[in-house]
């Protein structure tokens, strides 16, 4: 099992990859096997302990030499770049006329920085907010937030996350039509977006009054697209080790989740090309 072909991980992922200075370096086919390993285990969510060594990868080398390969990657931010590279190379292939907003939980087995017993699901959990096109392409992620907390807790330090990532591609955000349910219907919010130049199309909260007495724009056909994003949620769950959380590490698994991001945006690519 391969997300994708080794000519592809030479060509899109390994160039941007960070390789090691002391001791001897892997071959080439060898740094491919050691990807495809990674790819493996976000694949199936198998243990770093039980990976198929010999299925992808010849010479002595354990399990613990591909974690420690992950976790170097994951520290000097090589997933981060790689990303971002990504983003911006195949930004032409997004549909931004609108954008999605929505936070996802993720259950913490081992719990871990960032986690947190949350009531409604009855287990430790981690949330984060995410952006996705009109088309539900994810294109962007906040820091993970422990999950005791609603989605629109520190919204304003986790939408400027959201904000930088998008920028650091050369993503342009004035003018950008946002959709998101009525448990960001704050004015607080509201203000955090429209200081960004981003139109903020957010479903009323019965709470906040009622909507016939409302004055802000509300566009009700647009905002039934927000459903995508609720969609490319769940075709992460099929990446095993997103749909629970096994990292405790915070940084290890924000950069597991920008894993699922590139190797998705990238097949999408291919099939379009």
């Amino acid at each position: 099992m391969s997300i994708l072909s080794k000519d592809i991980i030479e060509r899109e992922i390994l160039v941007h990859l960070s390789q090691h200075n002391r001791g001897p370096q892997p071959t080439k086919s060898q740094w491919i096997g050691i990807i495809q390993l990674i790819f493996f285990r976000l694949k199936t969510g198998t243990q770093w302990r039980e990976l198929p060594m010999r299925q992808f990868l010849d010479g002595p080398y354990k399990w613990n030499s591909v974690y420690h390969h992950f976790n170097r990657w994951c520290k000097d931010g090589s997933w981060h770049r790689l990303w971002l590279h990504h983003l911006s190379d195949k930004k032409h292939l997004l549909d931004l006329s609108s954008a999605q907003l929505d936070g996802t939980h993720t259950p913490c087995k081992r719990g871990g920085e960032a986690s947190a017993y949350q009531g409604r699901k009855h287990q430790v959990t981690s949330n984060m907010l995410c952006i996705s096109d009109n088309q539900g392409i994810l294109v962007a992620a906040s820091q993970p937030e422990a999950g005791n907390h609603h989605d629109s807790f520190n919204f304003e330090t986790h939408f400027e996350e959201l904000i930088q990532m998008l920028q650091e591609a050369e993503i342009e955000v004035e003018g950008l039509f946002l959709n998101a349910d009525a448990g960001f219907d704050t004015q607080e919010i509201r203000r955090i977006c429209q200081r960004h130049g981003i139109i903020p199309n957010f479903d009323f909260n019965p709470r906040n009054g009622s909507k016939w007495d409302r004055e802000e724009y509300f566009d009700q056909v647009l905002y039934k697209r927000r459903i995508v994003i609720e969609r490319s949620f769940a075709w992460l769950d099929s990446y095993k080790s997103l749909l629970i959380r096994y990292e405790t590490s915070s940084r290890n698994w924000f950069q597991l989740n920008l894993i699922g991001f590139t190797t998705w945006f990238i097949s999408k690519s291919l099939k379009v090309l």
